[in-house]
């Protein structure tokens, strides 16, 4: 907002001036690792927020310090810290950006600090949503309220349809329709958000391990020519944890020989899309957008056999 300073008089001048000043809004980001980080702080930039960007120590790239307006390391675990940064900037309002490995929270050098150990004694269990929504409600007591991550990132979140060239075949749908519900059905139990299938063959499910590790696993365990599905929770937070995807999982796409990967329309955030697109199409892997109502997952984009059937025979009468 402007801020009126109150004017003054010059010699032989009669007039009151008032000078303003453009005050930027600070906008918050708890950095962890990949390109998420970066590109919230560029098209928040673009938007004209002064940045302060928190960066995990082990996960956030120290390189993101030349992309922030103000910078400061935490650890894991160092939630006093982080919110003693983010007022010293006059932050009330952040974004988390990349992934923390929740592993580490198992790691006998994590020390968390009382306010992380009050959060994990209010939590029922370790699960991302307990976890991170327990991080969320102590932030929004201390002032910063956390937003959707996905806030400055809408034109990387793709709609339903093929990306690029390339178009599934049948057999790819089948499989693409049988993980789309099997990843669903593991998303809301918090267990993970990827499934590798072949022939309706389930290979991989991904755990705490991560997307690209369970790509790699299940296309090992499967010879190559694998459908990969990634999707959203049923119920999914958009303040933290959503899909994400980027060049380090069209690597393990490519190293595995997958032929299709499947995505949730609308709440995956792909990084780079549009060489990500041009890659896939190199290397012929299909990149289909689906969402539950899409006719995509419920019958390939076509009428019902039944309606059909009805409509010809209605058309022949006519």
């Amino acid at each position: 907002m402007p801020l009126i300073l109150p004017g003054y008089r010059s010699s032989g001048a009669s007039a009151r001036y008032k000078i303003k000043i453009e005050m930027k809004k600070t906008i918050g980001i708890i950095a962890g690792n990949g390109r998420f980080p970066f590109l919230v702080a560029r098209e928040a930039r673009k938007e004209g927020y002064s940045v302060a960007v928190c960066g995990v120590e082990g996960e956030a790239d120290p390189e993101l310090q030349a992309c922030s307006d103000f910078f400061s390391w935490v650890k894991v675990g160092e939630l006093k810290k982080l919110v003693k940064f983010f007022r010293s900037q006059g932050v009330h309002e952040a974004v988390m950006a990349g992934k923390v490995e929740k592993v580490r929270l198992f790691q006998k050098n994590v020390h968390p600090d009382l306010a992380m150990m009050k959060v994990l004694m209010k939590t029922r269990d370790f699960k991302d949503d307990s976890l991170l929504g327990g991080i969320a409600e102590y932030l929004h007591g201390e002032g910063v309220d956390l937003l959707d991550s996905t806030l400055f990132l809408k034109d990387s979140l793709p709609g339903v349809g093929v990306l690029g060239k390339r178009k599934p075949s049948e057999e790819i749908f089948e499989d693409i329709r049988f993980g789309y519900e099997l990843a669903k059905s593991c998303a809301g139990l918090d267990i993970g958000q990827t499934v590798v299938v072949k022939k309706k063959a389930v290979l991989a499910v991904e755990a705490v391990e991560g997307t690209d590790a369970a790509i790699l696993r299940g296309g090992e365990l499967g010879g190559g020519r694998v459908t990969v599905v990634k999707v959203a929770k049923p119920r999914q937070d958009m303040r933290f944890d959503v899909p994400a995807v980027g060049s380090r999982t069209l690597r393990a796409l490519v190293e595995v020989r997958a032929r299709a990967f499947a995505f949730e329309a609308g709440k995956t955030i792909f990084f780079d899309l549009d060489e990500v697109i041009k890659q896939a199409d190199q290397k012929g892997i299909v990149l289909l957008g689906v969402d539950a109502e899409s006719e995509l997952v419920r019958g390939r984009g076509e009428k019902p056999a039944a309606e059909a059937g009805k409509q010809k025979k209605q058309a022949e009468s006519e």
